[in-house]
């Protein structure tokens, strides 16, 4: 009754650049927060960058000055433009919201079906 739905993921050569967009749907009440999470083979999810309501964002190390969030709260959508790519960035990536439903109370986290990103020459 919510959906995520991913999408820009796909094969980019180092120091490139993909953008990622994922939109939420269904039975929202509010949004507190979204975010972005990547998993790559063999590894534990880990996340990537996150952005509030009020628009403050959260970044991995990793990916701080290279990746920025972003977020359109009208549309329910948050973005990830990733920037000097590199192969170790490697992974499926998922969207995360952190949100209230209408039909719940309290907030719960959701996740899309995850978008695969490849860094390779």
């Amino acid at each position: 009754q919510v959906q995520l739905v991913e999408s820009g993921g796909g094969l980019v050569q180092p120091v490139g650049s993909l953008r990622l967009s994922c939109a939420a749907s269904g039975r929202i009440c509010r949004i507190t927060s979204m975010g972005w999470y990547r998993q790559a083979p063999g590894k534990q999810r880990e996340l990537v960058a996150t952005i509030a309501s009020d628009g403050s964002t959260n970044y991995t190390d990793s990916v701080e000055r290279r990746f920025a969030i972003s977020r359109d709260n009208t549309q329910n959508t948050v973005y990830l433009q990733m920037n000097t790519l590199k192969p170790e960035d490697t992974a499926v990536y998922y969207c995360n919201a952190r949100l209230r439903p209408t039909y719940l109370l309290g907030n719960y986290n959701y996740w899309g079906q995850g978008t695969q990103v490849t860094v390779s020459s």
